[in-house]
């Protein structure tokens, strides 16, 4: 587990501060109106967070990846 965790550690940073980017969204800005289906959840707000953490430091991991070997 810990070499995946060494594998992917850009993606794994990113998913941790994006997943608490989310909460913090959701607790300072958020929808006090409870019709917005992502802000008004703190759980789907973290967990939207995180989804697009790893989706963007994978997408960091490659390009670092790619500039390494050229």
């Amino acid at each position: 587990m810990l070499n995946w965790i060494k594998k992917r550690k850009i993606s794994v940073i990113f998913l941790f501060l994006e997943g608490l980017s989310g909460f913090l969204y959701w607790r300072f800005i958020g929808c006090s109106s409870g019709t917005c289906p992502i802000t008004s959840n703190w759980y789907a707000s973290t967990l939207y967070g995180m989804l697009l953490g790893w989706l963007t430091g994978d997408l960091v991991a490659s390009f670092r990846k790619g500039k390494t070997e050229a």
